[in-house]
């Protein structure tokens, strides 16, 4: 059986796309350069507006590490309030305490308030001291679905050891999905070796700014930071061939 695709993305013509071309389910982010955070309502909105894939929603207030203060925390808490207003399907969220664990009376709080949207365990595991004890932590926690994880490298292919030895401890208790750097090239042997039923991929592309003046002496984002005048957007064709391979 194929796995389900479900597609990382930070845009309204991203997930048209994404649903054109086989996706079974979104991750919806802003600051995909920092790895996502939080989208705006307005965005969470017209996605569920335009498309009828289920939508999960990143909770994290700003790029960087996963340990948060009270305030930080608090954004997330409401975060989750506004996700439930606009009816969206999930949300994905992850906190670790300084040492490295999971801070297991914060992510329960926030599995909490999230009831009864699905909820995944983001790559803030892949940050984590203890990859097999966090396991047990975020399964001992209950009411998470999955855990998004690369097996604790840059990407799901180097971590692909640590990815088949989470799922067979996993052992059906919850589901491991494997994510980053996942391509058409290598999405077979992740899958197959790790009995993946669930993928996460980007599948980015880009699309040429529609601005006609260009300003070559300024731009919104730090020294480095995205081209000011190519968008990054899900590309069909590579999304697609990912999906074919099944």
């Amino acid at each position: 059986m194929a796995p389900v695709f479900e597609v990382c993305l930070d845009s309204v013509a991203s997930a048209i796309i994404a649903e054109k071309n086989g996706s079974k389910r979104i991750e919806l982010c802003a600051g995909l350069m920092e790895g996502g955070i939080t989208p705006s309502a307005g965005l969470i909105a017209t996605v569920k507006a335009k498309t009828s894939l289920p939508v999960m929603v990143m909770i994290r207030p700003r790029g960087g590490d996963f340990c948060y203060d009270d305030d930080e925390f608090e954004g997330m808490l409401q975060d989750i309030k506004l996700c439930h207003s606009l009816n969206v399907d999930g949300v994905v969220i992850g906190v670790l305490l300084p040492d490295g664990s999971v801070d297991k009376a914060r992510v329960k709080r926030l599995v909490d308030a999230a009831q009864p949207m699905l909820v995944t365990f983001h790559r803030a595991f892949d940050m984590v001291k203890d990859p097999f004890q966090a396991l047990e932590d975020i399964i001992e926690i209950g009411g998470i679905q999955r855990i998004l994880t690369s097996g604790c490298e840059r990407s799901a292919y180097e971590g692909l050891d640590m990815l088949v030895e989470l799922s067979k401890r996993a052992d059906g208790r919850i589901i491991i999905m494997p994510g980053a750097g996942i391509t058409d090239r290598n999405v077979n042997k992740i899958v197959s070796a790790m009995n993946a039923t669930e993928v996460h991929v980007g599948a980015g592309g880009t699309q040429e700014s529609k601005m006609e003046f260009r300003n070559p002496y300024c731009s919104m984002g730090y020294a480095i930071s995205a081209p000011e005048y190519s968008l990054r957007i899900t590309s069909g064709s590579r999304l697609g061939a990912m999906i074919q391979k099944f």
